[in-house]
Parts: C-alpha cells; structure tokens; sequence
C-alpha cells in the first residue's frame, strides 16, 4: 500500500465549519467569502512545506480544483485527498425532490449530451432498477469530475455515509465502494468515520485491507466514540500495511491549544493529520509541532 502523507492541508476553516462555536463559523464565512483569500492560504501551506490538500465535494470546489488545474507549475507536486459526497447538497435535494428524482438530477445535471449517453450505458438503467451500487458508483464519478486532472492519491467516503452503512453492517458497500475507487481512479480508499475502533473491527472481519481510516483524535476526546483509551488501543494494535490511520480534529475546535494538541498525537500510532487553518503563522507552527513516527 502506498503511503499516505504525514501532514494533509484541510479546508473546514474556509466555508464557515466550527463544531465549538457559531460564532466563530461565522467569522471564517465571512473572511473567505472572497475565494481569492482562500488560495492565499493555500499558498502559505504549500510555503510551510504542505504537500497535500484534503477538499470537500462542496459548492466552491470546483472553483478551487480550477485554479490549481489553472497553475500546473505551482501547484504540480500537490496530493489530493477528495472527501465525498458533500451531504449537504443531496440532503437538500432529496428533501425537496424526493430520492429518486434527486439522484437524476445530480447524475444528469451539467453533462454534455455525450457524458450522459455514457452514465447511461454504464448504469443509467440501474435508476430505474434501482441498482445501488450501479447509482453509488455513478454517483462517485459525478463528485469526482471536480478533481479531474489532479493528482489523487485517497478519495474518502464523508462520515455520514460511513457510519450509516457501518451501522447497517452493510459489507458489499464497502468492499464496492474501495474496489471501484482503486480500479477506477488508482487511488487509495478511505473512509472517515466517528467510531474508528469499531470501523477497524468490521474491516478486519470482512477482510477488506488497504484502506486509510480517517477520524477525530485528540486528547479529551471530542467526536470519538466510544472514547479516547479505544482509540488509542485500536490506533497501538493497528497493522499500518492493512490500515493507514489519519487523525483529524486535533485540536478539538478550538478547545485545545496547539502546543497541547500535538504534544499528545505526536505520542500516537498514527500515519497521518490533517489540519485546517486560517493564517501563516498557524499554518507554520502547526507544521512544526507535528512530529509523530
């Protein structure tokens, strides 16, 4: 399995993402509400020695993955790290549409007459039979157009849809969804969940390998359930040649220093973090603290 970077530049901090406070949601809305704002932060991180950029398949997406397409030469070592879908989108859409309609329009919206002869030769009578894994698969495509000609290394499955299906213990999901990610765009599976030590469990007992586990970790426990010595237990007894682990949510929205934050995750068995900020000086001492094995 190839390895995943050690420090992942996330992008929570730009579209008003702040589980502790509303506030300061807010704040960040309003400070990247000009998305030049945003690539001057991503010039800091990549400035810092960042190689790797974890993006959401949110509505300013694409403007962004154009502006890096748009400079090949600055940004050409880059490593991407997709994480779809972006719920939100379809959430809205099946509430006002209802699931099957929504699913059409998501899958046929903003194609050439051409791309949807194609989405329907490859599966657009699975709509109508309701296929899932037929739509699943369609449906990662359709996210993943907005990272094309980038170098993707991990595509991640959203929490939300991880743990529903985990819950359901819905095995042919998963082995699905890492076998078309691997085939089709000759990446790394990955799945980011809230229950990491469960997660693991299932994926040993399914014998589905090669994968990178992305979730919270941080030293109060914050979004880990069922808690933090689970964590650390499972991430200690994890085979990194069958699992890579990420940590995100390291500093626990704001609830523990940096410092702090890392002075414990440089302690864990983990391979990777992803962090988000807002300004250079964050973005330098971060990097710098980040010194786990």
């Amino acid at each position: 399995m190839k390895q995943i970077d050690k420090i992942v530049f996330g992008d929570n901090q730009f579209f008003g993402i702040n589980h502790m406070s509303q506030e300061k949601a807010q704040q960040l809305a309003e400070k990247f509400f000009d998305i030049n704002s945003i690539y001057k932060v991503y010039d800091y991180s990549l400035e810092a020695g960042v190689q790797a950029v974890m993006l959401n398949s949110n509505d300013r997406a694409k403007e962004i993955c154009n502006h890096f397409r748009a400079n090949p030469q600055k940004y050409q070592d880059i490593q991407w790290y997709p994480s779809i879908p972006y719920p939100h989108k379809y959430a809205n859409l099946v509430a006002e549409k209802g699931i099957f309609p929504a699913i059409n329009e998501v899958l046929f919206k903003d194609n050439s007459a051409m791309q949807v002869l194609g989405l329907m030769a490859k599966g657009g009578m699975a709509v109508m039979g309701k296929d899932a894994m037929k739509i699943m698969q369609m449906l990662i495509d359709v996210e993943m157009k907005i990272f094309k000609g980038l170098d993707v290394k991990v595509v991640f499955l959203q929490n939300i849809i991880t743990d529903l299906i985990l819950g359901y213990g819905i095995k042919e999901v998963f082995e699905e969804y890492c076998e078309h990610i691997r085939n089709k765009y000759k990446a790394l599976p990955g799945l980011i969940t809230q229950n990491m030590p469960y997660l693991l469990t299932k994926l040993k007992e399914w014998e589905i390998k090669e994968v990178v586990v992305c979730s919270s970790f941080n030293k109060i426990g914050y979004l880990m359930s069922p808690d933090l010595n689970s964590y650390i237990e499972a991430a200690n007894n994890n085979n990194r040649e069958e699992f890579q682990l990420m940590a995100m949510s390291t500093l626990a929205s704001g609830a523990i220093s940096a410092k702090e934050a890392y002075e414990f995750i440089n302690q864990q068995k983990i391979q990777s973090v992803v962090f988000g900020a807002s300004s250079k000086s964050h973005i330098e001492e971060t990097v710098k603290l980040i010194n786990f094995q």
